[in-house]
């Protein structure tokens, strides 16, 4: 491995380390995240964010910037939604009667999964920072329109579920 990729694990593994250096982001998320509490300090309040303490708190660390804000109840409440987007997701998955259509919706609905997946567990110190968003709450455009066509295909799927037509259907 390259040396900055070496860095990237080693910083993973013991972000204390170098607090102010490569450890600086998820040492701030953790910090951001427990400073919420139960029901947060309310919006636009957040001291780690909005003192830029917490970089990229717009971005890749919003979940951050939205657990200190709205606290456990705000994370759990997103959470929660994500869930939900995830069970209507394999819902229609299960009812499309094509193959095609399963796959597809089975498909785009584990990609939103795992970019949530991932982003939540890079916020809270679980996975190495990668720059992954979090779905629909993250500032960038590409992320956005990437998720929102992922959500517009299922619906199409959902409305138009095929049919089991031919014997590889």
């Amino acid at each position: 491995m390259k040396e900055y990729q070496q860095n990237r694990v080693l910083i993973f593994l013991d972000p204390e380390s170098d607090p102010l250096g490569a450890g600086y982001h998820i040492t701030q998320s953790k910090i951001a995240i427990g400073s919420g509490g139960i029901f947060g300090k309310g919006f636009g309040n957040g001291t780690q964010s909005h003192l830029d303490y917490l970089p990229e708190g717009h971005t890749d660390f919003v979940f951050a910037t939205m657990s200190e804000e709205w606290g456990l109840m705000g994370g759990l409440f997103t959470l929660f939604c994500l869930f939900l987007l995830f069970r209507w997701g394999l819902r229609v998955a299960m009812a499309s009667r094509s193959r095609y259509g399963q796959l597809v919706a089975a498909g785009l609905t584990c990609t939103i999964f795992f970019y949530a997946a991932i982003n939540l567990l890079m916020v809270v110190g679980f996975a190495p920072v990668a720059g992954l968003p979090l779905p629909f709450m993250s500032h960038g455009g590409n992320n956005m329109l990437t998720m929102m066509l992922c959500i517009g295909i299922i619906m199409s799927i959902e409305r138009h579920p095929g049919s089991r037509q031919g014997k590889f259907a």
